[in-house]
Order: C-alpha cells, then structure tokens, then sequence
C-alpha cells in the first residue's frame, strides 16, 4: 500500500517535514517515492506547500494519506478537488448499532 505521509528532516529540536508518498513498510525517514511537499511546524503560523498535481495523480492512483498528511491537504485545498467514491460511500453507510444488554430472566431470579 502506497502512503502520503511526512518525512522528518531537520536538526534535533528544529523538525521540519516533507510531504511524501511512500511505501507503507518503508521506516519514517528511509526510502520514498516522491516528495509532493513540505512542512514546517515551528513558525508562526505554520507554514507549507503540497504540489496540487502530484498530489492529486498519488490520490487518484489510491495512496492513503495519514492523518497529519490529510490535515495539510485539506487545509491546502487539494482534498476538494479529489471527491473518490470509495469514501463517500463509506461515510454514507449505516452507523453499526450499539450493542444494548437486557438482564435475563436467569440474572434476577438468582438475586432474589
């Protein structure tokens, strides 16, 4: 499986991030596909950039991104442009009903 995930460079106490789609078993930092961005956490606001086309090419061929990775696209616009079906028809699915427990006829008769 193919992941949009971030890549930590950066001196210790100083991280900075690249936006890329990797391997799902390849480690945070070893090998990766493609860079389609960056980030940076520490200036104020947060800063960064995703390259829309790449972005959209790793999405359309079914790479999922992760949670942090999502927030970044989102917030950039590239998740407006890229509606997959899969998705909607999973959000659009019946909630799972909660399990409910009824005391037994057994139950309440050993209390008394």
């Amino acid at each position: 499986m193919v992941k949009i995930r971030l890549r930590r460079v950066g001196t210790r106490n100083r991280p900075m991030y690249r936006v890329v789609v990797a391997d799902a078993r390849s480690p945070r930092d070893g090998a990766f596909i493609e860079i389609i961005g960056h980030y940076n956490p520490l200036t104020e606001p947060e800063t960064f950039a995703i390259d829309e086309e790449k972005a959209l090419k790793w999405l359309s061929r079914g790479a999922k991104p992760t949670d942090t990775a999502l927030r970044l696209l989102s917030k950039s616009g590239v998740m407006e442009k890229f509606k997959p079906t899969s998705v909607e028809k999973a959000r659009s699915a019946k909630p799972k009903k909660s399990r409910t427990t009824t005391k037994t006829k057994s139950t309440t008769e050993e209390s008394s």
